[in-house]
């Protein structure tokens, strides 16, 4: 039957995720049993969040245990099946993790339509990161035409599909990023107004010349010092989105002060809301329709970096943290 690869939680990481805190292990090859789908892996998701999930507390998931298999979005192909509303050979998509090939209850994958587009879209472009973009802008966010829209990791998954639909509801879009490259991108080719190196840049001094007029929605992805320089900077009634607090994940026990002048949201009257793309399965295909459209009218772009192999998957996940990759984390377990 052949062995599984897989990568098993073996520590719970202090500071960032080292290759130390995962183990490679070998396991039998998995069968179907009835109600049941084998899948092989052919890409990887690599989120921000699987550093969460690390940790010895729980989440909006469970702690994983450690020995456990690392927890991971998937898209694979279905090499057996006992369920009847999968066939051999579709395209599935679910939390099957780090491995080669996994076991799952047919209600907790979902099969990929088939739309003129590659499977890769399924990641960067649809998928959880299209939801999170999606709504997070437009239902908490609510951007009008002519607000000040400012996006942190602005050339991340969510951070530039979030951009790019601010300029289709009429935006005016800054987007902070951590290079010349990215900055450029952003500003080149996804068509933001203005870009702010972080890495370089005082951001508070570049918000000012860039959002002369205040801020009036922020699309928050790292918390910490930016959020509480935006603060400083947003108008009456402003929305901010909370995505993810990035900056904090490698905190450990004693994670960074928060933002002290929260007392702007009283001033301001502004609201601050977090939120997660589960929340809003049941308008999905709201969403996908939508992103679909703009894709195909040519006002939506998306772009993937892809890693080589399982066995990089502990290396790939630090480029989400040292901010080397762009756009969408992906790694290629194999072929499709």
């Amino acid at each position: 039957m052949g062995m599984n690869h897989q990568w098993v939680l073996a520590a719970r990481p202090q500071g960032p995720a080292k290759e130390s805190d995962f183990q490679w292990k070998e396991a039998p090859m998995p069968s179907a049993s009835e109600g049941q789908v084998l899948v092989r892996s052919v890409y990887l998701s690599l989120d921000p969040t699987q550093r969460i999930w690390m940790n010895e507390a729980d989440s909006y998931l469970p702690a994983l245990a450690l020995g456990a298999v690392m927890r991971g979005g998937v898209i694979g192909k279905v090499e057996e099946s006992r369920h009847a509303g999968f066939a051999e050979g579709d395209l599935v998509q679910g939390l099957l993790g780090w491995q080669q090939y996994a076991v799952a209850p047919g209600p907790a994958l979902t099969k990929l339509p088939k739309l003129p587009v590659p499977v890769t879209a399924f990641l960067g472009l649809f998928g959880h990161i299209g939801l999170t973009a999606y709504f997070g802008l437009l239902d908490i966010g609510k951007p009008q035409p002519g607000d000040t829209l400012v996006v942190s990791t602005a050339a991340g998954a969510v951070g530039s599909l979030v951009g790019q639909i601010g300029k289709i509801q009429g935006c005016r879009v800054v987007g902070l990023a951590g290079s010349e490259a990215k900055c450029r991108w952003i500003k080149d080719e996804l068509g933001f107004d203005a870009a702010i190196n972080y890495k370089v840049e005082n951001v508070r001094k570049a918000l000012e010349h860039r959002c002369p007029e205040g801020i009036d929605v922020y699309f928050d992805n790292v918390g910490g010092e930016i959020l509480e320089t935006v603060l400083d900077r947003i108008n009456l009634r402003a929305r901010i989105s909370v995505c993810g607090m990035i900056s904090q994940y490698n905190a450990g026990k004693q994670p960074m002060p928060g933002p002290r002048n929260l007392a702007n949201l009283i001033m301001k009257r502004a609201r601050m809301e977090g939120f997660l793309c589960t929340d809003y399965l049941n308008r999905a295909e709201e969403a996908f329709a939508a992103l679909l459209g703009w894709f195909v009218e040519g006002k939506l772009k998306y772009r993937v970096d892809v890693v080589e192999g399982l066995e990089n998957a502990p290396r790939a996940l630090a480029k989400l943290f040292n901010g080397s990759n762009t756009g969408k984390l992906i790694v290629q377990v194999g072929p499709e």
